[in-house]
């Protein structure tokens, strides 16, 4: 069944939930609980961005019939800048 004007809503929404499904991943209620500052937050989500795109990277890989390796490639390049991103908050690095 194929919904007539909503699909452009529904394609939003679906954006809006990630944002907010990451937020609460990267501890979004943290800083109001402890009134400290929320950059940890932004932060946190913009790396489970960089690390979403690099796993559907990966998934394009073994979907596509054309450009395998490429995606590949991109994929877990892509992640290891998202684990270096990580280990780069923490002060790890």
């Amino acid at each position: 069944m194929q919904l007539g004007g909503g699909s452009k809503i529904l394609a939003g929404a679906k954006y809006i939930y990630l944002i907010f499904f990451f937020a609460l991943l990267s501890g979004m209620f943290y800083p109001v609980i402890t009134h400290t500052n929320g950059d940890n937050v932004v932060e946190g989500v913009l790396i489970l961005f960089v690390g979403l795109a690099g796993a559907v990277s990966i998934y394009k890989a073994g979907t596509s019939d054309k450009h395998q390796k490429t995606y590949l490639i991109t994929g877990l390049a892509i992640l290891s800048v998202s684990l270096l991103l990580v280990y780069a908050a923490l002060g790890k690095l």
